[in-house]
């Protein structure tokens, strides 16, 4: 599909909240329903399994031993076709297609946010727990890996926090451990908005009111997990790619809004002064990230949840997997738009790749116009909001390389990078400390920060001319080829003469 077809492109989310969803990917055939699986094994097991595999389906667990039935774990839900429904787009596009039309959608709706919307009550608050009656373990909450310190009730969830001294609301991706019936701890690496804002609370010595929502559409775990500008709350972000409000109710204890269709919401304060281990936990690296520490805790005030209420389970494994699919489409189009936007011109195509974790692997296709072009974009690429978090390697090459395909940048790099000069290194640059080639004795006196590999693998801009020719068809003649030949590569029969 070419790029004006993409830009004529207009998503439409057609689901509402996650049982919507659920129900769309059924249609599509990408579901499987099993019964009986033990939340101390098989859940996490069978995630893993599905997570590796693009082309994977869905699972929706029930009756899991220990639970009442109805009871759901909702879990893989972005690969396959479904990957294109949950951003709102038709099925037949390519994760390259995707990004793009994403790129295209997001550009305008960034910039025009629809305030969220308080009602009164909505499903959510269907069932009500307080007091003594607070029970996070009442529901089905898996041990994702092995060695997981401790049950996360949130993968697939976000924290709602306000911000004390510019009062708004951020909302975010942060995991979340359960520690017992009324307390969970969760851990937000330094830089993210919500760390801000909890640092903001602690150095006024006050709690931090926090509320947890474990229960919530794909669409909207997404948006919360996508790097948002700064003092812009994300539930407007949903709004806006909805074209619709997002409905919110107001907490009772904590005075902050929770989405009125979610699943199940944990409210509750941080105080200062309580602390319990957290970790360890099966990260986005493919390691266990952290060793177990002293991390802040909730108390939990309140639960609210739907009748037969379905946790949206989305934990990390090692990459490629679920999360690093979703980066690569979502943060793909964000970087290319970063990178244009600081005026690095004829940027081709982006690409955040799975194998890095959607993060500490990206790939620039630029059209060469001066000499250094290939440096500026590499660095920008590494610098700027989107590439600054947790990156390690930027490999820029020339506009004839696939930037999807590893194999295609790999190859680029073999052959057009001469490591002696075409190799940048930037130093102490903003990293995390679930890295695991970071020193733990770095990590112990709070320094997460890491160096970046900036590699120019395109043909050097002098003498470009005169590189040798690649020894492959034109991409006319490889179009024709595909369409002529592509039936060698499946089970299909040639076509009829």
């Amino acid at each position: 599909m070419d790029g004006s077809r993409i830009s004529n492109l207009k998503h439409n989310v057609t689901y509402t909240d996650l049982r919507e969803y659920i129900e769309e990917v059924d249609r599509l055939g990408e579901l499987r329903r099993i019964d009986g699986a033990t939340w101390d094994e098989d859940i996490g097991l069978a995630t893993e399994l599905l997570q590796h595999s693009e082309a994977a389906p869905s699972a929706l667990f029930d009756e899991i031993p220990g639970y009442p039935k109805g009871h759901r774990v909702f879990t893989n839900f972005f690969g396959g076709q479904r990957q294109n429904i949950t951003l709102g787009f038709p099925a037949h596009l390519n994760k390259f297609e995707l990004s793009q039309a994403f790129n295209n959608a997001f550009k305008e709706i960034i910039q025009h946010p629809i305030p969220y919307e308080v009602v009164e009550t909505g499903p959510v608050m269907e069932n009500v727990m307080e007091g003594d009656d607070v029970n996070v373990l009442s529901f089905p909450v898996p041990l994702w890996h092995a060695e997981d310190g401790g049950r996360y009730i949130g993968t697939g969830s976000f924290n709602v926090t306000r911000d004390p001294v510019e009062d708004w609301i951020n909302v975010g991706t942060y995991r979340v451990m359960v520690h017992d019936k009324k307390t969970v701890g969760f851990y937000i690496s330094p830089g993210k908005h919500g760390r801000i804002h909890r640092q903001k609370y602690m150095e006024n010595n006050e709690p931090m009111p926090v509320c947890v929502v474990v229960g919530v559409d794909p669409l909207s775990f997404l948006m919360s997990s996508t790097e948002i500008p700064y003092g812009v709350c994300e539930y407007d972000v949903m709004g806006a790619y909805r074209g619709k409000a997002t409905q919110v109710v107001v907490g009772k204890h904590t005075g902050l809004p929770f989405p009125a269709n979610a699943e199940i919401v944990l409210e509750g304060f941080c105080y200062p002064d309580n602390q319990r281990q957290e970790g360890p936990f099966g990260e986005w690296t493919g390691y266990y990230g952290s060793p177990e520490h002293a991390g802040p805790v909730l108390d939990v005030k309140a639960i609210y949840h739907r009748n037969n209420p379905i946790r949206l389970g989305c934990p990390p494994q090692r990459p490629p997997e679920e999360q690093s699919r979703y980066r690569a489409v979502v943060r793909s189009a964000l970087l290319k738009e970063q990178i244009e936007a600081v005026g690095v011109p004829d940027v081709q195509a982006v690409w955040c790749h799975e194998c890095g974790g959607g993060r500490m692997f990206t790939a620039v296709s630029i059209k060469q116009r001066y000499p250094g072009h290939a440096t500026q974009a590499g660095h920008i690429a590494s610098q700027c909001r989107v590439g600054a978090y947790a990156g390690k390697f930027v490999l820029v090459v020339d506009e004839d390389i696939d930037v999807t395909d590893l194999g295609d940048v790999m190859w680029a790099m073999c052959f057009r990078t001469d490591p002696a000069t075409q190799i940048d290194i930037i130093k102490t640059a903003w990293s995390t400390g679930l890295d695991p080639s970071i020193h733990p004795d770095r990590k112990a006196v709070g320094d997460t920060t890491n160096s970046r590999a900036i590699i120019n693998a395109c043909r050097p801009f002098h003498w470009k001319d005169r590189y040798p020719k690649v020894n492959m068809p034109d991409p006319e003649l490889w179009a024709k080829a595909k369409e002529k030949w592509g039936w060698l590569l499946s089970s299909n029969q040639p076509p009829a003469k």
